[in-house]
């Protein structure tokens, strides 16, 4: 009898998943950018109450990608198991600083929780977990599919650092704590963008204005950022660093250990004699 070598690193994406994300990806893009190319006659804040289709197609484009990644990686129904158990510990994480001053815990969880599970279930795993805390907060709105695309997308990003099977010890910390700092930056920045176009009638400087240029556009929306939620990002940010250099060693081997006994499981072979 024989047991085959166990597979340490992150769960690897097929064509399949690949296909899956890039669709979903394209979506959530389309979603949060089309304001800014929208002809000035097409009423933009008509559409602000689109989100319930986007969440529906979010949905099926979740199922599409998790199905895809566990088809093409033979992860078993230990894996999605897991899954689910870090998805409800981000969730229960997310109301302990009810994300005051950026004070919110779950992003560092996301970030090493992408870098172990890979890009593919990171993603899953990103969307899943804004899913259930909204779910526990009563935080369902108009605003929560495009929370759990761009909590996707941060998720996902940590699972596509380099390195994934051999960095580890300082420097995969080092690295992980600077890709927590920047996209928790990139996080406020893209949530500020699904609401920023549909305050147009507060008829402010940094507001959203339909006919002027997408450059126009952006610098009032640069500004907007700067004076609005610069101080939210910068104390998620420092969070999301000290928490990943503080606990980061010890959650990275726990959750490796995890993944190597319910995601990777190998089925053992008998030789004949």
């Amino acid at each position: 009898m024989t047991t085959p070598e166990v597979r340490t690193g992150a769960v690897r994406l097929g064509p399949r998943s690949l296909a899956a994300l890039c669709l979903v990806s394209a979506v959530g893009v389309a979603g949060f950018g089309w304001p800014l190319f929208a002809d000035p006659t097409s009423q933009v804040a008509a559409h602000a109450q689109d989100a319930p289709w986007l969440f529906a197609g979010l949905l099926v484009l979740l199922v599409a990608v998790v199905t895809a990644t566990i088809s093409e990686s033979g992860l078993g129904p230990k894996a999605v198991a897991m899954l689910g158990v870090l998805a409800a510990t981000g969730a229960a994480l997310r109301p302990i600083g009810a994300g005051t001053a950026g004070i919110e815990p779950m992003f560092f969880l996301m970030v090493l929780s992408g870098r172990v599970l890979g890009p593919g279930f990171g993603f899953v795993l990103g969307s899943v977990t804004m899913f259930s805390s909204a779910l526990l907060t009563g935080g369902v709105g108009p605003w929560l599919p495009f929370q759990m695309l761009a909590m996707g997308w941060f998720t996902m990003g940590a699972g596509l650092l380099p390195g994934p099977d051999r960095l580890r010890g300082r420097g995969e910390l080092a690295l992980l704590a600077a890709y927590g700092f920047c996209a928790a930056f990139a996080y406020g920045t893209v949530m500020n963008l699904a609401g920023w176009p549909f305050m147009g009638a507060l008829a402010s400087n940094v507001a959203f204005d339909p006919h002027a240029d997408v450059t126009a556009n952006l610098a009032r929306f640069l500004a907007y950022c700067l004076a609005t939620s610069l101080g939210w990002d910068l104390g998620r940010a420092v969070v999301t660093v000290a928490l990943t250099l503080a606990l980061g060693a010890t959650l990275l081997k726990a959750l490796r250990r995890a993944t190597r006994r319910a995601a990777f499981e190998t089925p053992v072979t008998f030789e004949p004699r």
